[in-house]
């Protein structure tokens, strides 16, 4: 099934950019650095909507954590019905 494995690399590969620039952005918090530009203009369609729902714990942002959340529940769904037996 080349679309489930499509599904969860591109899944896989979101979960990392996030993780990556969640990281980043304790050492580089403006963003300058071409390396952070490009993680944020990859991940931003998915963490900015959350920021403005997803509630900030002092200064820690919850939304990255949401959101790789949500990709694993999107992730699971798109692979078990693309796995289903059809019959």
């Amino acid at each position: 099934m080349f679309l489930v494995t499509f599904v969860e690399l591109l899944t896989q590969a979101l979960i990392v950019a996030i993780i990556l620039r969640a990281v980043l952005s304790w050492f580089v918090p403006q963003g300058d650095h071409p390396v952070v530009r490009i993680l944020r203009d990859v991940t931003d369609p998915l963490i900015v909507p959350l920021r403005r729902v997803v509630p900030t714990i002092g200064m820690l942002d919850l939304s990255p954590f949401v959101a790789i959340i949500l990709l694993n529940v999107v992730r699971w769904i798109v692979t078990q019905t693309l796995s289903a037996p059809v019959g």
